[in-house]
């Protein structure tokens, strides 16, 4: 479910100003990481295979593909990558169908961009199944557009989705602030030349140029959004 996407703006501000807000949704919108790892263990335990916790850190934020793929390595479960990820993003949307809690901070976050008519993108590498059953809970109309992974050739941590993202809304990605919660989603805002905001979820994420940190979106508003791409 994707809203049509708004025409080209005529940007003619002095200098650097915000274009657009790219934002990621697992774990930085919503909090289905342990939604993940619960579809994860489920479909492992019933193919006979307990998954420890210390797997848990690798999976997380990163494309099925990669995620699954190392599952498969260190159980040596006999079914392909595309088996089991049918089974697993299946489970998944059963889990979240009832609703899916959002992080601090997000609703009033935006709430505040679409008051303002500031153009925002949902960018996930989660598949189009599965963000039409999130847009449900975190609502559809906050953003001009999505883009899922399963809708591009690469996704993250490739620059492809917030390219992509970036031209949809007519927007130069340097004027753009991607909102990210992992290291991945980082290295692909950063690749396609974004300015990035990183709310780590489960792992820490450290500072670099063209890249701020915060512990929670309870700490952003549009006016730090804007200063980000001004400095």
């Amino acid at each position: 479910m994707t809203s049509s996407i708004p025409a080209v703006q005529s940007w003619q501000a002095d200098g650097p100003a915000l274009q657009a807000v790219l934002l990621d949704m697992d774990g930085t919108l919503v909090d289905t990481e342990g939604f993940w790892w619960k579809a994860e263990s489920e479909v492992f335990a019933e193919l006979g295979h307990v998954l420890d916790e210390e797997h848990r850190h690798v999976v997380v934020g990163g494309p099925m593909s990669r995620s699954v793929s190392h599952l498969i390595s260190v159980t040596g479960v006999d079914l392909t990558l595309t088996e089991l990820s049918v089974l697993i993003n299946a489970r998944f949307v059963d889990l979240i169908g009832r609703g899916v809690p959002l992080m601090p901070g997000a609703r009033r976050l935006l709430a505040e961009l679409a008051a303002h008519e500031v153009p925002t993108a949902l960018v996930s590498a989660s598949h189009r199944q599965i963000i039409d059953t999130v847009l449900r809970s975190l609502g559809a109309e906050y953003f001009a557009l999505s883009i899922a992974g399963d809708e591009v050739r690469r996704t993250k941590p490739h620059p492809d989705p917030y390219l992509l993202a970036a031209a949809g809304l007519g927007a130069d990605p340097a004027r753009c602030v991607v909102v990210e919660d992992t290291l991945t989603g980082v290295t692909s805002a950063e690749a396609a030349g974004c300015r990035v905001l990183a709310v780590p979820s489960l792992v820490p994420i450290g500072r670099a140029p063209g890249r701020s940190v915060v512990p929670s979106l309870e700490h952003v508003d549009l006016a730090y959004l804007r200063a980000l791409v001004a400095t």
